[in-house]
């Protein structure tokens, strides 16, 4: 028998979305992340489901009938928390048919597809009873190394970014730490103030998470100076044989210096060489810079869930469909036919 709860506190996925009874092949699958979220004052709604020998849960949030993935712009990307295979679709079947209490609607995004999480809540929902819409959301760049070493790798990059940094990288000192370093952090977020970049509501966030992934030895913090004086800062973490580049940011005033080549090319020597991963991942967006470091694409979706059985999830039909019919996007999943 399979029991579905709701919750109001990440809590609950206290020892579920940890690694211990599901795997959290990325930071924002952990239920120390999912706590960073609920800290900018974003209302959790967890869904878990166990039938006495495993659970699955959603780390959600809702308002007004419609209900979200707990998730921010810092997050690459969000996925279900369940165990693999027909076990776990069974209990996300199950949280899916419970959420018709909850709402009309649910929205899911960024859904990455390479693990099969796009299809897998998508059949969860269609299987609930849901009406379900998969479009495509956004573009994920990432590198896969195959066993290339970092000298290897910079070889084929483009020409340009070889004899920019051939020319520039002695005009700048550049630094890589490991650990969380709270002055040189304060440095960070001034280079990001003056920065192209926009503001932020919650840079503390980045902070506590940056210092949490310093104490567990996966932060990759570099820097770079002219003439003393910081110009250039990046966030990057490294996890289960991945970096996450998270944050980059340089002064404009000395953006003549190419400091932030100069450090991103350290950083992937450090990550490639040293840390061994097999993957660089760029996070969402489709910036043109990302294309010189990065080789491949990936997308991300999103899934809105309509109840049929509610007027609301008729209104919100045509209201999708008229989106689309102006600016058509056509899914890249292909939706099964609707349920009943």
């Amino acid at each position: 028998m399979i029991v579905a709860t709701c919750h109001d506190s990440v809590n609950a996925l206290q020892g579920l979305a940890s690694g211990e009874s599901i795997p959290a092949p990325s930071p924002f699958d952990r239920a120390e992340w999912y706590a960073l979220l609920a800290g900018t004052g974003l209302a959790p709604l967890i869904a878990i489901a166990s039938d006495g020998d495993g659970q699955a849960a959603l780390a959600l949030t809702e308002k007004a009938g419609r209900i979200a993935p707990l998730r921010n712009w810092y997050s690459f990307t969000w996925r279900p928390l369940a165990p693999p295979g027909e076990p776990g679709d069974r209990l996300l079947t199950e949280i899916a048919r419970q959420l018709k209490a909850r709402g009309h609607r649910v929205t899911l995004a960024p859904v990455p597809e390479e693990d099969g999480s796009a299809s897998r809540v998508s059949e969860a929902f269609r299987s609930a009873g849901w009406r379900v819409e998969v479009t495509r959301y956004d573009i994920n760049h990432v590198l896969h190394l195959r066993g290339r070493s970092f000298a290897e790798y910079w070889a084929g990059r483009p020409g340009r970014m070889r004899t920019t940094l051939k020319r520039k990288a002695r005009k700048v000192e550049t630094r890589i730490i490991e650990h969380f370093d709270a002055e040189l952090w304060d440095a960070y977020e001034r280079i990001y103030a003056a920065s192209w970049k926009p503001q932020e509501d919650f840079p503390e966030m980045l902070r506590d998470f940056a210092r949490a992934e310093g104490d567990a030895g996966r932060l990759r913090f570099g820097m770079a100076w002219h003439d003393g004086e910081p110009v250039a800062a990046q966030c990057w973490t490294v996890e289960n044989g991945t970096a996450f580049i998270h944050k980059l940011a340089h002064l404009e005033s000395h953006r003549h210096l190419s400091a932030g080549t100069t450090l991103t090319a350290g950083l992937f020597e450090h990550v490639i060489d040293r840390d061994r991963v097999a993957t660089v991942d760029f996070g969402t967006g489709d910036q043109p810079y990302k294309a010189d470091w990065m080789e491949e694409i990936r997308p991300r979706y999103q899934i809105d869930c309509l109840d049929m059985g509610r007027a609301r999830g008729w209104i919100d039909l045509a209201r999708l469909t008229a989106r689309r019919l102006a600016s058509p996007r056509v899914p890249e999943l292909a939706p099964a036919p609707p349920a009943g």
